[in-house]
């Protein structure tokens, strides 16, 4: 992985045969859940791969960064026929690391597949370091498994639980002696900290079209393409770079309705998709136009909408559809298949074909430019002032007459507009809702959602009214000074007797 710079993060990968920890080990490393951790075995297909902080066991020295690939497990029987699929991605896996960390199961001891992968690593021909890691060693009754382990040809195993995370500096320790990320730094190969640059969420029900996607816009095979439903199960992070700009594609799992999920792995899948929604900068959502729009495409929508995503909305299959549609057809069927999000661009592809994806990517940077623009106070002033005179918001039976004191942009992505306002009650959503719209006339981010905050006048703390009141007591008079009614003649000068310049005034002069 690339860093901004022009450096450069040393890759490290995780391998071994199912269930021996890998994910747990990459959840470790990474400090917060990346892979799906499960009980059984095969859960982890693709590359997960995510920047790592590698801490220095010694006092005083700065801490490294790597970046951390975990891979599915070799040899497992997949039930939906990938298992060479898994196999390839991990071999991909291994000819692109810097240092690879094999892992075996010290409780379990070793079996055949073990002395496979070993084999595997061997025939590689790599010059990459190889760590052994016995894992699962929670005491002292594991030792002998873990021992058993040096009968691979990669030295004395590195002992540990990475669950948890026993001998964790011990970990740290092996990895910095087998990376020289001094070296590295020295060289200006490495940078203190990664950056994903913009997050771009491929999003879509299953078979949509997202890892062929991704892997045509990234131009590598990073991601498992099947024809099986289901086929991706984790969110798959993968960096890339494009005119020069840092990005970090990822790839979710296929959404599918919430009383279908099969199992506690399409759980789990599931609620990593959105929450992949929920840390991205742009959600990319893929349609499949060779079938109508579902229930699952709307729920999808939903979700975005709820958290205020900027979207491209990415009509794949195109080569399948136009026979039957045209383009202009097709987007006022979205309209009212889906009936939202309707300021959002919508661009045609076939991503099997590697059809518009350049198109989707500009879109992509155009729309990210605008959730992030933000805009001078005195501008947002003069367009709510405009809009106001226009139209201001009905007061009803009430007879109140809506007032905005201030009004100002105080966030990005989505972009935010505050207004203070007299009476927040009479800016009701459907009055939001026309706002909204004539704003998106006149501001530079018309094709992303844009919120309001409606705020009353701040209350007065019991201090801020009692100085008030002493203020208003001081404050000279408006006014004459004379009751109700009264006026002082004009052209009368008796400044020694005030009692003969009052007249009663009737509204009119003369």
């Amino acid at each position: 992985m690339s860093v901004p710079g022009g450096g450069y993060l040393p890759k490290i990968v995780i391998v071994g045969r199912p269930n021996v920890g890998k994910s747990s080990l990459t959840n470790m490393l990474a400090g917060r859940r990346i892979s799906i951790v499960d009980e059984t075995a095969g859960v982890t297909r693709d590359r997960v791969s995510t920047p790592a902080e590698i801490p220095s066991p010694e006092r005083g020295k700065e801490s490294h960064f790597a970046e951390i690939v975990d891979t599915g497990g070799y040899g497992i029987e997949d039930t939906q026929n990938l298992t060479a699929d898994v196999e390839r991605q991990i071999e991909l896996g291994i000819a692109d690391a810097d240092l690879v960390l094999f892992l075996v199961d010290a409780q379990q001891g070793l079996v055949p597949l073990d002395y496979t992968v070993a084999d595997v690593l061997r025939k590689a021909n790599l010059k990459t370091p190889v760590l052994l890691i016995a894992n699962k060693v929670d005491g002292s009754t594991h030792e002998a498994g873990a021992y058993e382990a040096s009968g691979l040809g990669f030295g004395d195993p590195l002992m540990m639980s990475a669950k948890n995370r026993n001998n964790e500096y011990d970990l740290y320790r092996a990895i910095r002696s087998k990376i020289d990320f001094e070296r590295l730094a020295s060289m200006g190969d490495a940078v203190a900290k990664p950056d994903e640059g913009i997050k771009v969420a491929f999003v879509g029900k299953r078979n949509a079209g997202k890892s062929t996607f991704v892997n045509a816009l990234v131009g590598d095979d990073r991601v498992i393409v099947s024809d099986e439903l289901g086929t991706t199960r984790d969110s798959v992070d993968v960096p890339f770079e494009r005119d020069g700009r840092k990005y970090t594609a990822i790839d979710t799992a296929g959404m599918r309705k919430r009383k279908s999920l099969a199992d506690d792995i399409e759980f789990y899948s599931h609620h990593r998709s959105l929450r992949s929604v929920r840390r991205s900068d742009v959600c990319v959502m893929l349609i499949d136009s060779s079938i109508p729009v579902s229930q699952v495409d709307k729920q999808l929508v939903n979700e975005i909408r709820k958290h205020f995503r900027a979207t491209v909305f990415v009509i794949n299959k195109w080569d399948l559809a136009e026979k039957k549609y045209t383009k202009e057809q097709y987007v006022e069927y979205m309209d009212k298949a889906i009936g939202a999000m309707s300021y959002a661009p919508i661009v045609f592809t076939s991503a099997s074909k590697k059809q518009g994806i350049h198109e989707v990517m500009d879109i992509v940077l155009a729309v990210y430019n605008q959730t992030n623009h933000r805009l001078a106070t005195s501008e947002v002033n003069t367009f709510i002032s405009a809009l106001m005179q226009l139209r201001g918001p009905s007061g009803g039976k009430s007879g109140k007459r809506a007032k905005v004191y201030y009004a100002a942009q105080i966030a990005v992505n989505p972009p935010t507009i505050a207004l203070n306002v007299n009476h927040p009650e009479l800016f009701d959503n459907n009055y939001q809702r026309f706002m909204m719209n004539r704003l998106r006339d006149v501001v530079p981010y018309s094709e992303v959602p844009i919120k309001f905050t409606i705020r009353g006048k701040p209350k007065m703390t019991a201090e801020e009214r009692i100085l008030a009141k002493k203020e208003k007591q001081n404050a000279p008079k408006k006014g004459n000074g004379l009751p109700k009614g009264y006026h002082i003649v004009e052209g009368y000068d008796a400044p020694e007797h005030p009692d003969v310049i009052i007249d009663e005034w009737d509204g009119e002069d003369g």
